[in-house]
């Protein structure tokens, strides 16, 4: 028999360009808005999991040094983009078997003291060693689309005038520039062909932090429904899907699965969408439309903020930015804040039922690291 778990509190630093601040700082503004927003003393807390991939060794004991919350277990999961939703993923579990009470998630990145653009691949990937860095990767998918399945450059452009506009009401967002226009974003600097500056991510600072625990109902509990994770297959010509999107398919299906429920079911999302085009796949590869389908989601409005299924309130990664362990935490705090209806200008109308889905990348012959799905309802 497992305990029912629920996310007790959240909280994120600013996102943006940090790289004056020590990267505990981050992870310690997160946590502290985290525990009082939960209602829990440090003594409450009964394990530590920190989610991070470029963290310098010991952050995660820095980090909890400076919380002053000591002799708990403590360790840190790296998992590509998926890091923090992969520690979110095993302190749901813990709490579920009953090994701990109440666990915090910390995810935390600084992504601007080690790159100045794309991360660079690692040389011993074949993707590595032809330079083929993610953007890249992602560019092919969105050729592919184009020519298999006439996606069109507007409706990539598209969801980048969505998210970004949603991003606009987002205050700890990185970027909140005046909204662009198909226009604006189709002429903004090339990248990898077809996908152009505005279609791309940002290089981000930031935390993340949530605290799972057992054992009690409040208002403000927000109660995890299912939380699946998978790994990787091998990706090569046996498989017909572009890159990363089985991965996403299967854990999307297993999270369903385990909520009893269907995709048509869920009110708003929180996708990884680092590229136009992953944002697509994403929600095809959820069920939200069928394969060679996605691109009508944000020109039809289906997944606007006042749409039918909104997709990345928040801004997503496109606005908020992306550092990578500190990814799935703020997306897992934004989909806690519209359940609650604590959302501010960026709330959606419907907020029963909740989505995050974290895909880790790095291709490495894999179609993904990883990927965490949680379906999450007040």
């Amino acid at each position: 028999m497992t305990t029912e778990a629920a996310i007790w509190g959240v909280g994120t630093s600013s996102f943006g360009v940090f790289a004056e601040q020590r990267v505990e700082s981050l992870a310690w503004r997160a946590v502290a808005e985290a525990v009082a927003d939960a209602a829990v003393e440090p003594t409450d807390i009964d394990a530590i999991i920190v989610g991070s991939v470029f963290g310098p060794p010991g952050v995660a004991t820095r980090i909890q040094r400076g919380l002053g919350i000591g002799a708990v277990p403590l360790w840190t999961i790296e998992n590509a983009c998926a890091s923090g939703t992969s520690a979110y993923h095993e302190a749901v579990t813990a709490v579920r078997l009953g090994r701990f009470g109440c666990v915090l998630v910390i995810g935390v990145e600084q992504m601007s003291t080690l790159f100045t653009g794309a991360i660079v691949p690692e040389a011993t990937d074949p993707e590595g060693a032809t330079g083929l860095p993610l953007p890249g990767l992602y560019a092919l998918t969105a050729a592919r689309y184009m020519d298999v399945h006439g996606l069109t450059r507007e409706q990539l452009a598209a969801v980048a005038v969505k998210n970004k506009t949603n991003g606009l009401d987002n205050p700890r967002a990185h970027l909140r520039a005046a909204p662009p226009t198909i226009e604006t974003v189709l002429s903004s600097r090339p990248i990898a062909d077809p996908l152009t500056m505005l279609q791309c991510c940002p290089t981000t600072d930031g935390a993340g932090a949530i605290v799972v625990g057992a054992g009690r109902r409040t208002s403000r509990d927000i109660l995890v429904e299912s939380c699946a994770m998978v790994s990787g297959r091998p990706w090569d010509h046996r498989n017909d899907d572009v890159w990363g999107f089985s991965c996403v398919h299967r854990a999307g299906a297993q999270a369903l699965a385990e909520a009893g429920r269907n995709i048509e079911e869920v009110n708003v999302f929180e996708v990884h969408d680092a590229f136009t085009i992953g944002e697509i796949t994403t929600l095809e590869a959820l069920g939200l439309a069928e394969v060679g389908g996605g691109g009508e989601l944000a020109v039809s409005g289906h997944s606007a903020r006042s749409g039918a299924q909104p997709v990345n309130p928040s801004g997503g990664l496109l606005s908020r930015g992306h550092p990578l362990g500190a990814t799935g935490t703020a997306q897992l705090a934004e989909i806690v804040w519209q359940l609650r209806g604590d959302a501010g200008r960026r709330q959606v109308r419907r907020h029963g039922v909740g989505m995050v889905e974290t895909m880790g990348g790095g291709a490495a012959g894999m179609d993904g690291n990883a990927c965490v799905v949680t379906v999450l309802s007040a």
